[in-house]
């Protein structure tokens, strides 16, 4: 029943051609069983004729088979034939034309002129003589009722269709956004993760490079000192390795993994575990606190701790063998200062420049991303006497 159903719809002109050879059919019937002469029956024939196309056609030149519909009903009135069953075609039309795809203006139009069909009936043929002026106000009333009828429920059914596609209009354009939203999520969460990668490979890695230089330095002459570097290596590649499971669990499925190498997020408390661990590769850090430490937001202790930590490792990378730094951390009450410099040789100014040179650079990038994520701001550049300088203001509240 549903295929039928589905069929039909798919052929609306097929169908509206059956009930046209329908009312043709019944039509011609009653003209030829009538008893009128046979050049009155003739003169009906067009009157069907043209009725019937309309039907057939209505929903494919709605506006034209409105205007057949009422050329056939004038036709009638001019040559005086009577009203018959194919004048039903009339409000079928006139449905057809309130449920369509016309202007307002011509709907009204067309219900306007199908509730004149009955006074001119009525005038053109006159009043039944049997009966009173109130009785034949009646008739007339009650034929301009199906017009009217008509009309009502083609219009309804025109709202109905304005209706649903005004929802699936609607329903496609959430979806649309819901799609978009979803895109911007992953690109967000891929940049969120791509700095996570970045920020923990490149200092760790620094880390045990620079390690790994001093062992195969000192190896022969002063082996105790070769086994601890050996031993910060491996420790900072276990916790490389964790962060780096914590990172992938992320990816996989969507929440930190929950595993004997989980490790939290990194916060300000950490920073001086970090500048302890830099000071061990070798590179002289002072470390300053001002303020009353207290909590702060997740996403701001990871940004601090972020920044530091790439702060530093440009450091070891670019500042030269006898590089200092200095990072210090203010409280305020309304956020966290972050200040790091060094007095190194400093990076080439292409390095700081917005998208580095051949994908340097990436790690200022990372920063000034993070930061605009928490409402904070961001300055670096070369300090006037050597050396590179970062500093940066995390507010409690995104502004």
């Amino acid at each position: 029943m549903q295929r039928f159903y589905e069929f039909l719809r798919r052929h609306p002109t097929g169908v509206d051609a059956f009930w046209a050879v329908l009312v043709f059919g019944i039509s011609m019937t009653e003209v030829a069983a009538g008893a009128d002469s046979m050049g009155r029956r003739l003169v009906t024939v067009p009157v069907v004729l043209a009725l019937s196309t309309a039907v057939a056609l209505r929903r494919r030149w709605t506006r034209p088979m409105f205007w057949v519909a009422v050329g056939a009903g004038l036709y009638q009135l001019a040559l005086g034939v009577t009203a018959q069953f194919a004048d039903f075609a009339l409000l079928v039309v006139l449905f057809t034309v309130a449920a369509g795809d016309v202007p307002r203006w011509f709907s009204r139009l067309a219900l306007g002129t199908g509730l004149l069909a009955s006074p001119l009936y009525f005038l053109r043929f006159g009043a039944d003589k049997s009966t009173n002026t109130t009785e034949n106000l009646f008739f007339v009333f009650f034929v301009m009722v199906p017009f009217a009828l008509a009309w009502v429920m083609g219009d309804s059914l025109r709202t109905r269709r304005a209706y649903y596609a005004q929802l699936v209009e609607r329903n496609q354009r959430l979806e649309n956004q819901r799609e978009a939203q979803a895109k911007v999520a992953v690109a967000a969460e891929r940049a969120r993760i791509a700095r996570e990668l970045h920020d923990v490979v490149a200092h760790n890695v620094s880390v045990m490079v620079v390690q790994a230089d001093g062992a195969a330095y000192v190896m022969d002459a002063a082996p105790e000192q070769a086994k601890e570097a050996l031993r910060t290596i491996s420790g900072t590649g276990r916790q490389a390795l964790a962060e780096m499971r914590r990172l992938l669990g992320v990816l996989r499925t969507g929440e930190p993994q929950e595993s004997e190498d989980y490790v939290p997020q990194p916060d300000v408390e950490q920073i001086e575990f970090l500048v302890e661990q830099v000071r061990a590769a070798g590179l002289a850090v002072d470390f300053e606190v001002e303020g009353a430490p207290r909590r702060l937001p997740s996403g701001v202790e990871l940004t601090a701790y972020r920044i530091v930590q790439e702060a530093l490792t440009n450091t070891r990378k670019h500042g030269g063998p006898e590089a200092r730094a200095s990072v210090r951390l203010v409280y305020f009450d309304d956020g966290l200062g972050l200040l790091i410099e060094d007095d190194g040789r400093g990076a080439a100014h292409e390095l700081y420049e917005d998208g580095g040179a051949d994908g340097a650079g990436h790690g200022l990038i990372g920063m000034r991303e993070r930061i605009g994520m928490v409402g904070g701001t961001l300055d670096t550049g070369p300090r006037p006497g050597g050396g590179f300088r970062i500093s940066a203001l995390l507010p409690l509240k995104p502004g």
